[in-house]
């Protein structure tokens, strides 16, 4: 039986987890409806999303601060939701990235990655609600290699978005405006991976 105010922080994982998912579905909004003029609003909301994830972080931090019994090692909670969090501050700097270069038209090949990002934030979001049942679930494995390989597809992608742009375009600051892009696309997508490595790793140490 759970102690009366016990911090639950498999759910702290799930919530970070569904603010990833947030500023996914929001990027592939805004890249989908892409309009450079509301860009700067746009990324108010983004950083709200992201601010709360910030919040969130530090209230298990000062949790963990205060209790001398956690479910999993103090250390593997501090990486998990670190992990977590790099996810929704790659999304939001993706947006930043629109903003910072000024960006006037989306590229198909950003719609395929938004989707992309998008999805592997959701399986994420499956594997941390399994998580918590880790020691007995049959499932919580292939959700992890489902993220490894949305990962392994936005490897594909990079190196085709980038070819692409270089034997397409002659324009050097579109070049470097989209090579740069890519990168943090793809980063995104790495970022979603290195948590659910963190994920298993945890569960070969708790096996």
């Amino acid at each position: 039986m759970a102690r009366k105010n016990e911090f639950d922080y498999f759910d702290s994982f799930v919530k970070l987890s569904e603010y990833c998912c947030d500023a996914a579905k929001m990027l592939d909004e805004n890249l989908i409806d892409f309009n450079a003029g509301t860009l700067e609003e746009k990324m108010k909301k983004m950083h709200e999303i992201e601010h709360d994830s910030d919040m969130l972080v530090h209230e298990v931090v000062r949790r963990l601060a205060k209790e001398f019994i956690t479910p999993i090692e103090r250390e593997d909670i501090v990486k998990l939701v670190h992990e977590i969090d790099e996810i929704t501050d790659n999304i939001e700097d993706v947006l930043l990235h629109m903003y910072m270069y000024n960006v006037k038209e989306i590229k198909n090949d950003s719609l395929r990655f938004s989707k992309l990002i998008f999805q592997s934030c959701e399986e994420l979001k499956a594997a941390f609600e399994e998580f918590k049942n880790f020691r007995k679930s049959k499932d919580l494995h292939d959700k992890i290699v489902r993220v490894n390989r949305l990962e392994e597809e936005g490897d594909n992608l990079y190196t085709e978005a980038v070819r692409k742009l270089h034997l397409t375009s002659t324009d050097a600051i579109e070049i470097m405006t989209w090579t740069i892009a890519f990168n943090r696309f793809e980063k995104c997508c790495d970022a979603c991976e290195e948590a659910a490595n963190a994920i298993e790793s945890i569960i070969m140490k708790n096996s």
